[in-house]
């Protein structure tokens, strides 16, 4: 996966700081998704949990915004975006590959870490490399 700044080179926001790049987790993603896997992470995570998962995700996103926006003459203000978490949501689950990715880069998310379940891929089975890059070990 890699990890995003918070706006696009021509200033836009952009609320998905992590995204899934591997083709391989892309596709088992994908499927998940296709079989109903929104609707179903978002029945068992705890709502408490994701609700945290969201601000933390937030604040994330928002500390890498005002460290970009610091002295710049527009100001320091970090969320030109609509609040929101995990893929740019306010609540619930909207897309489990924002979800995977940030957890496989050492979010604590719990949806992404039910998709990791459900999919047999182990966090540990990946490595941080340059710039917010992480891949598997070994490949």
């Amino acid at each position: 996966m890699i990890k995003n700044e918070p706006f696009l080179d021509d200033g836009t926001p952009m609320p998905t700081l992590y995204w899934l790049v591997g083709r391989p987790e892309r596709e088992a993603v994908s499927r998940l998704e296709a079989a109903g896997g929104v609707r179903e992470a978002e029945r068992e995570a705890d709502p408490e949990a994701l609700s945290a998962a969201h601000a933390r995700y937030s604040a994330e996103r928002d500390a890498a915004a005002r460290r970009l926006l610091e002295g710049h003459p527009c100001g320091d203000e970090p969320r030109p975006w609509p609040a929101g978490g995990v893929g740019g949501t306010r609540r619930g689950v909207k897309c489990l590959h924002a979800h995977l990715a940030w957890y496989l880069a050492g979010g604590d998310d719990p949806v992404g870490e039910w998709a990791a379940g459900r999919l047999g891929i182990a966090r540990e089975g990946y490595v941080a490399g340059p710039a917010g890059l992480a891949e598997r070990a070994g490949g």
